[in-house]
């Protein structure tokens, strides 16, 4: 748990910060949402038939944004997770995020392009695993593994408050493998270990593996309807040094459907290919995996419960 202390450290000053954020300081804008949501379902000689299960999942968006004359600094966070224990089974993660985004731009011309420099990081909070059946399971993730970190320096294209395309031409992308293990199997496009013909050892996979590129992220956010808002990101990188052609996507979209001042619904669907990610396949279904190899992967969440904005 240490490890997780060390980077909650580093991100609580930024959080704090946008409570107590004096109102004198007008050029700064802060928020964000808190989102628990939790579900129940119990059977006692049911003669329809059912498994008791208990699911819950939190969710924390915090923003700082700077805005002055032709300066803008934007600061948003997004932390997720999320439990269900299902039956007497292995309790299982619905939801792990950490992502962390700060962008400065500066005016460039025609009044809607900015010079901007972006640092972005992504990681999880708790081992993740391949399930195989209710009890066997094997570890493929981390907590900084993965870690990314991206640095980009290019365009920002911002016509309104709502929209805003982001080109960098000049980007470095850090791949960053702690879990020795999946290191040593070359997981997440690190320099696997390599071993002698007895089977032993003789040199670790890489923890670290840095990459350089060109990267865009294009966002949108906005209320469509009254009481629902709609935030939407599609982030692409490719490595001008390897394999170009293969591009790495992110894409999100998250609805929030507000009912009243504290309950609120919210959808959330995430798709993400990337060809240095290796996914168990199970070709035939039969519960035996078949090969590994690089997928798109999709993810959605449904959630209806206490949110709280500030």
């Amino acid at each position: 748990m240490k490890k997780y202390f060390s980077f909650l450290f580093f991100l609580f000053p930024t959080f704090l910060f946008s409570q107590h954020l004096p109102d004198s300081l007008r050029h700064w804008h802060h928020g964000g949402m808190f989102a628990l949501n939790f579900a129940e379902a119990s059977f006692t000689d049911w003669a329809a038939g059912g498994e008791n299960s208990v699911s819950g999942q939190t969710r924390l968006h915090s923003f700082i944004n700077y805005k002055k004359d032709s300066t803008s600094w934007e600061n948003g966070i997004d932390l997720a997770y999320g439990l269900l224990q299902q039956g007497r089974g292995i309790t299982k993660k619905t939801d792990d995020k950490i992502d962390f985004t700060s962008k400065y731009s500066r005016y460039a011309f025609e009044r809607v392009w900015y010079y901007s420099a972006l640092l972005g990081f992504k990681s999880q909070f708790s081992p993740g695993y391949n399930y195989l059946g209710d009890t066997a399971k094997t570890k493929i993730s981390d907590f900084m593994s993965p870690g990314y970190v991206i640095l980009a320096i290019g365009l920002d294209y911002k016509p309104n408050k709502h929209f805003s395309f982001f080109t960098a031409p000049l980007t470095g992308r850090t791949t960053i493998v702690q879990d020795q293990k999946l290191a040593d199997a070359g997981d997440f496009g690190v320099d696997k270990a390599v071993y002698d013909a007895a089977g032993n050892k003789i040199k670790d996979g890489q923890h670290v593996r840095n990459e350089f590129g060109g990267y865009v992220r294009i966002s949108y956010k906005a209320d469509i309807m009254k009481n629902i808002s709609l935030t939407s990101r599609c982030e692409l990188f490719t490595n001008y040094l390897k394999n170009p052609q293969d591009v790495v996507v992110n894409a999100e979209i998250l609805l929030a459907m507000k009912v009243n001042k504290y309950i609120s619904a919210s959808f959330d669907m995430q798709g993400i290919y990337d060809n240095d990610v290796n996914i168990a396949i199970d070709k035939n279904h039969d519960g035996v995996i078949d090969a590994y190899g690089p997928r798109f992967q999709f993810q959605q969440v449904l959630g209806v419960g206490l949110t709280l904005k500030f």
